[in-house]
């Protein structure tokens, strides 16, 4: 099985912070604050396993965008291959939670992580099903968690038709 379609899918839908959407957001100066200490450049390393094991190495750069909302900027290195996304995070009043909009060049992936804050922490979750760029049919859960001055992806992928899975984490140091 090439596992570089389904992987690819399953480190765009965790790359939940990394995107280009407008979301509408006028926010309280607090929600707003609660981002500001995520902005910067973070890089991750990490290992997927599956039926390969392989290293993951990503890059994110988040900044400031309109509204009280940050943009992001990302790419990760897997087998060889760079896999980028873009999109915003935004906390959205009408919805009274956090939101993370992402875009992908892979299938033209667009979707939307819903984020609970807890504490110091914020976390977005994201569960879809589709098929992958070879028409497979797979299951993604991905979680991103942004705790205090650190961010980790983790992320989950199931092949319905085998069970085969795929599973990473993938933990985020801020660059000084």
């Amino acid at each position: 099985m090439n596992l570089f379609g389904p992987l690819s899918r399953a480190i765009v839908l965790s790359g939940v912070l990394m995107s280009a959407g407008a979301l509408p957001a006028m926010a309280a100066p607090a929600d707003i604050a609660a981002l500001d200490k995520y902005l910067g450049t973070w890089t991750g390393k990490g290992q997927l396993s599956g039926t390969q094991t392989q290293p993951v190495t990503c890059k994110m750069a988040l900044s400031h965008g309109n509204g009280g909302k940050l943009n992001y900027t990302g790419r990760c290195s897997i087998a060889g291959q760079q896999l980028s996304v873009t999109g915003t995070i935004a906390y959205v009043d009408a919805n009274h939670r956090y939101e993370a909009v992402m875009n992908s060049g892979i299938g033209g992936f667009r979707g939307v992580a819903v984020g609970q804050k807890s504490g110091d922490k914020i976390v977005f979750d994201l569960k879809q099903r589709a098929d992958d760029d070879q028409g497979n049919d797979i299951t993604i859960a991905a979680k991103v968690v942004l705790a205090g001055s650190s961010m980790s992806v983790d992320f989950h992928a199931v092949f319905n038709d085998t069970g085969d899975k795929v599973d990473a984490t993938i933990p985020f140091t801020k660059n000084a």
